[in-house]
């Protein structure tokens, strides 16, 4: 598989969870996550689809502001984690988001140098 590639299927698994992010506002109840977390990571997702077609289009400039942002977003999701009461499909959501969010950061830097780069 070539750098391109890589770095395509990364920026898809760097865009599935920046989608789920995008629902999290309608879907909250106000507790699981909070409503600031929820439109926080609401922005989060919006940015990040933008960053996503953005990085398609031209990789070098949006990728460590896209990586950022997508890691920023796994950390807000992390507390369902420790915190009581959190339902089982929240949690879920979160898991899948903090698993994806990786996947697609340790995919996207393999495809391009740039964003290992310093």
């Amino acid at each position: 598989m070539d750098t391109s590639t890589i770095r395509r299927v990364g920026l898809l698994a760097l865009a599935v969870p920046s989608l789920v992010d995008v629902f999290t506002v309608p879907l909250t109840d106000g507790e699981h996550p909070p409503y600031p977390i929820a439109v926080l990571a609401t922005l989060l997702g919006l940015v990040c689809l933008g960053l996503v077609v953005r990085a398609l289009r031209e990789p070098s400039r949006s990728l460590r502001l896209l990586v950022a942002l997508r890691v920023l977003s796994a950390v807000t999701a992390l507390p369902a984690f420790v915190v009581d009461g959190v339902p089982s499909a929240a949690q879920a959501v979160a898991g899948v988001v903090v698993v994806l969010t990786a996947v697609g950061v340790l995919l996207v830097a393999r495809g391009n140098s740039a964003v290992v780069a310093s």
